[in-house]
Parts: structure tokens; C-alpha cells; sequence
């Protein structure tokens, strides 16, 4: 069998393209690993929001699982939306004993603001998976939901990456910090050391599935063997350019460009 390098995301669909399983494979696909999926459930939405959710058995989604992780080279795993507690806890029950690199997007918000997960969902994802977790990727509403405490100054922000890390068992955190006003400052903790990643705010609406993208693109890198630093460091590129050079398209908050990064670095605009 070949060195194929592989990447599993375990999310929500999005028939649109920007988010979601979509949204990550076009990732891995640009970022040349081999992605595979799990659903977990099947969103009708576009950039205007979501029109209605169907949710997939916790069994169909663990057949799933081990369809994909018997068969396929599968280096590295991401999990986005996850709906309800039945699904985290067989996930996380699949999950355990191959201790693979996982990165944790807690989706529970939609870009539109259309709750996509349950409460029993929070505090499952607290118990079951973020102990797994090599990285867990929050915007600042998710860490404060995470966390059950408002994320307002700098320190707050602090305060809750050593949370996640020491209190919930995660590995490592980055907090985006796309919802702050000036540059866009995302804060990384490994449990060690505070490391701070900044892009310039670019002026557009189109930001549909930055979250899904940037959380695929650091499972790439840790599907290539890279460090957590170079693989955050990847991904905060990759975005950067996915919102800077957008398509304009869908009549709302449009999708980022997954084509932009391989585009730009191939014009020496970044290395």
C-alpha cells in the first residue's frame, strides 16, 4: 500500500459546499491528504441559514466509523457538528482505543446563529470527547459555552484555554478570535506555553464555514505527522487566504475560497 497520508472528518453535511463535510474535504484535498467522512447528520442550509436538520442514528454513525477506520489509512480525526449525546458517546467510545490525533471543532452555532446542537450535547462533549482531544479549535462564544463563562477581556481568554486544557483534558486549545474587533488574533495553549497567531481582518461577509475550514486544515497537517505549532500555524494561513480572496458567492454569508491558499502560495504570496 502507498504512504498515503489520510484525514476522517465526523460532522454535519452542508449541501451549499462552505461547511461541513464538504468544507473538509475540499481541505484535505488541498492540503494533499486523502479525506474520508463520517455523517452525522444531513443539514438542508445555504448562506441564508439553515431550513432543517436530520439527525443519524448513534448505531448508523458508529457503522460508519468502522467501515472507514477497518478499511482506510486514517492518520488524523476531526469531529464538527455532533448533534446530541448518544452520538458523542459513541464516537468517543470508537474513538478511544485508537489513539489517533484528533482535533475537536465544538460546533454549536451556525454562522447564521441557528442553534445546531442540544444541551445534553455540551456537557457530553465536556465528559467524552475533549479528554481525547490533541487540539480543540472554539470561537469565543464556543469556549464561553465550553467554559460557562463570558470570554470579555484578554484575560478571560487565558483563563479559559487553561480550563480546557487543565480542567477538561484536552491537549492543547486555540481560541479564534474572529468574533474581536482589529487584527484576528487567535491564542494557542498547549498546557506549556501561550502562542498568539495573527492575520489581518479582511472586509467581506463571506466567512460561511471558517471555522469547519480551519479546524479541517490543522487535521491535515496533523494527518502529515506535523508539530501542533506548524499545524496551527498551516491552517491560520490557509484561512487567512480563504477569506481574503473570496468568491462572492450564495446570497448571505457566502463560503471561503478552499482554492485560495494553494492559488496564492503558488504566486509567492505566501510561503
Amino acid at each position: 500500500m502507498r504512504n498515503v497520508k489520510g484525514a476522517l472528518s465526523i460532522a454535519g453535511t452542508d449541501p451549499s459546499g462552505g461547511a461541513g463535510i464538504q468544507a473538509d474535504l475540499k481541505t484535505f484535498q488541498e492540503l494533499e491528504v486523502y479525506g474520508m467522512s463520517v455523517i452525522t447528520s444531513v443539514v438542508a442550509q445555504n448562506t441564508l441559514g439553515v431550513k432543517g436538520i436530520r439527525h443519524l442514528e448513534a448505531s448508523f454513525i458508529k457503522e460508519q466509523l468502522e467501515s472507514v477506520t477497518n478499511d482506510m489509512p486514517v492518520h488524523a480525526v476531526k469531529t464538527g457538528m455532533i448533534a446530541n449525546s448518544e452520538m458523542i458517546e459513541a464516537i468517543a467510545e470508537h474513538l478511544r482505543p485508537l489513539t489517533l490525533p484528533l482535533c475537536v471543532d465544538p460546533v454549536m452555532i451556525a454562522q447564521s446563529g441557528d442553534a445546531l446542537v442540544d444541551h445534553k450535547a455540551l456537557q457530553a462533549m465536556r465528559d467524552e470527547l475533549l479528554p481525547l482531544a490533541t487540539i480543540v479549535t472554539p470561537n469565543i462564544p464556543e469556549a464561553a459555552a465550553l467554559t460557562g463563562r463570558s470570554l470579555e477581556s484578554e484575560e478571560d481568554r487565558y483563563d479559559a484555554a487553561k480550563r480546557i486544557v487543565h480542567d477538561f483534558g484536552s491537549s492543547s486549545v486555540v481560541i479564534k478570535g474572529g468574533h474581536l474587533d482589529g487584527e484576528a488574533t487567535d491564542l494557542f495553549y498547549d498546557g506549556d506555553t501561550f502562542k498568539t497567531f495573527t492575520s489581518p481582518r479582511f472586509d467581506t461577509l463571506h466567512t460561511h464555514g471558517t471555522g469547519c475550514t480551519y479546524a479541517a486544515a490543522i487535521t491535515a497537517e496533523l494527518a502529515k505527522g506535523k508539530s501542533l505549532n506548524e499545524a496551527v500555524s498551516v491552517a491560520k494561513t490557509f484561512i487567512s487566504a480563504a477569506i481574503e480572496h473570496t468568491l462572492e458567492i450564495g446570497h448571505g454569508q457566502g463560503p471561503t475560497n478552499h482554492w485560495a491558499y494553494q492559488n496564492t502560495k503558488r504566486k509567492g504570496e505566501y510561503v
